[in-house]
């Protein structure tokens, strides 16, 4: 595996960076476990200082920051510094609600006092992070910020085209004044894993990214009986119901089907709309993806960004040449492309057999699922015909009725009027082969404690 930046836009190798050796996977281990021992010892309001100058810091540098993103992964520049916002709102959340989150309750007990069953979290070690690059600052941060709360530390692993950004999320924690050993970046490869999650030292593994990375990941955490948490692909439902403002429910289509170049889990990747609404929809849709403008990331009017790599693009082709094949009706929406750079033609999808692979693929990248419902109870079946279930939206006028639905989607997540969204104070995670564990609030933070419950009994009692 060789890690390098890569311009997504211009195809030119910035840098590249060696891949690290079985001696510097081992130190890596050691230096987080050295931290870990006086880390998880200080108090919650000492550990969530370092988190409040890292969001200061963030803040501040912003655009640096940001533009490390846009190089190497080719997120347009505001999409960029709008991943450094949620970078410190998840920081500041822990800054106002660790503490509280990891407290020590009393639990009431039949023949026990008041205060003599304790439940009480205290940290595990150290942590293997597995992370993907499409939004290279939030994904460290999701887990940073509520497991430095808690008291571990962290040994982690980018994903191999984004390496400055790795070394980035090193130098912020740094610069906040966090010890060396907090957050330990390896630039490791694939066979590196069975060694970390292997050693003693290690007590679990958080790992996004693909249905196939997880799945390797966390057998191997099994084999070691090492907890494990899984965020994996999405393939969102967007559910426009009869009743829906059909120009606001197309706005929202356009957005949350090409947010990223279409690279993010929880996209709209799958736009079920009832059958009255249907032709409008798809005709509106079509109209609107064709204004969007590719071009520079770096440039604040482009709209649509090029992919985070050649193979990435050349991947989406493949899937949709089999979408084509198992007699997927595929549009491409002619809008121009530049004569340089990863990008896709932006492609709709439909008359998709739902027996067929394409029903049950996730496409990374502007490609657009359309399928025609003919009633709720249809939009819902086809809703949960697929094997992930990450997140979803149901636009309606009718919010009971929507909420009713909502209910009946099998995902971790259902927004309401809006594409699944991600904010600092809402948990984060899905269900079926999308994963599992929750990220961020208590949830997150709760993922990699021990629970521990200490009992004080009476010497003299029965037992």
């Amino acid at each position: 595996m060789a890690y390098a930046t890569t311009n997504p836009y211009t195809g030119e190798v910035v840098k590249e960076f060696p891949t690290a050796t079985a001696q510097e996977v081992e130190q890596a281990i050691t230096r987080a476990h050295d931290t870990f021992t006086q880390w998880s010892r200080k108090p919650v309001a000492e550990r969530v200082e370092v988190l409040a100058r890292a969001a200061d810091i963030l803040e501040t540098k912003k655009r640096e920051y940001a533009e490390i993103i846009t190089l190497e992964m080719g997120k347009l520049i505001a999409e960029a510094e709008a991943e450094i916002d949620i970078c410190v709102d998840m920081l500041r959340y822990y800054v106002a609600n660790g503490e509280a989150q990891l407290a020590p309750r009393y639990l009431p007990a039949k023949g026990f006092g008041e205060h003599d069953v304790q439940l009480v979290n205290e940290p595990l070690g150290v942590l293997y992070a597995v992370e993907p690059w499409n939004f290279p600052y939030y994904q460290v941060i999701r887990i940073g910020a509520p497991q430095f709360t808690a008291g571990n530390t962290i040994v982690l692993k980018h994903a191999s085209n984004v390496p400055q950004s790795a070394l980035k999320m090193v130098e912020l924690f740094r610069e906040a004044g966090a010890p060396e050993g907090l957050l330990v970046n390896i630039f490791a490869d694939h066979n590196a894993t069975e060694t970390i999650l292997s050693d003693p030292r290690v007590r679990g593994v958080a790992l996004t990214g693909s249905e196939g990375a997880g799945a390797a990941v966390s057998a191997t955490a099994s084999k070691y009986l090492k907890k494990s948490t899984l965020e994996l692909g999405g393939a969102d439902a967007f559910i426009v119901l009869n009743d829906a403002e059909l120009d606001k429910a197309v706005d929202w289509a356009v957005f949350g089907r090409h947010w990223n170049a279409g690279q993010v889990c929880c996209s709209s990747k799958r736009i079920i709309v009832e059958d009255s609404l249907y032709d409008a929809f798809l005709t509106q849709y079509t109209q609107k993806v064709a204004a969007l403008t590719a071009g520079d990331p770096m440039d604040p009017n482009t709209q649509l960004a090029p992919l985070s790599s050649q193979t990435a693009a050349d991947d989406l082709g493949k899937l949709v040449d089999k979408a084509r094949a198992e007699g997927a009706t595929v549009t491409e929406v002619g809008i121009d492309l530049p004569e340089h750079g990863a990008f896709y033609q932006p492609t709709i999808l439909t008359d998709i057999p739902l027996d067929s692979d394409t029903a049950h693929s996730e496409f990374f990248g502007p490609v657009s699922q359309i399928y025609r419902a003919r009633d709720i109870d249809h939009a819902v079946e086809i809703a949960n015909s697929s094997p992930f279930g990450l997140g979803g939206s149901v636009f309606s006028q009718d919010e009971a009725k929507a909420k009713d639905i909502a209910r009946r989607l099998d995902t971790g997540m259902v927004y309401i009027n809006q594409p699944t969204g991600v904010k600092a104070d809402i948990p984060f995670g899905g269900t079926k082969r999308s994963g599992f564990g929750r990220e961020l609030i208590d949830l997150g933070l709760h993922e990699f404690v021990n629970q521990k419950v200490v009992v004080v009994t009476d010497i003299d009692g029965s037992f």
